[in-house]
């Protein structure tokens, strides 16, 4: 079992879960964070950091987010590791909430 950064989290990008990670899980992308499944330990701590409720248990993925699993994994063997947050873009609360995201994607 890993938890798993979900679609909201694109061009959001909010770090307040690196900050509350042991074991440096997150990756960075240029619009995205994802979470190594390799290297996190399940210890629920960036669940409630997230304020745009990006990051599930891998099990309460809902049906249409189920890609994110692979793309999680996919993605955190390319992109380095966030070990310390930074702002997030300036304009992140205008997409949260904003639907079909994964086009925005940058690899």
């Amino acid at each position: 079992m890993t938890f798993v950064v979900l679609e909201n989290c694109i061009k959001c990008k909010y770090m307040d879960c690196v900050d509350v990670c042991p074991v440096d899980c997150f990756h960075e992308g240029p619009n995205f964070l994802v979470i190594d499944p390799d290297e996190c330990i399940d210890c629920t701590l960036c669940v409630p950091e997230c304020p745009v409720d990006a990051i599930v248990d891998e099990d309460d993925m809902p049906e249409d987010q189920q890609q994110f699993l692979a793309l999680n994994e996919e993605l955190s063997q390319i992109w380095p590791v966030l070990t310390v947050s930074k702002p997030p873009p300036e304009d992140a609360d205008e997409w949260d909430g904003v639907p079909d995201k994964l086009q925005y994607l940058e690899r």
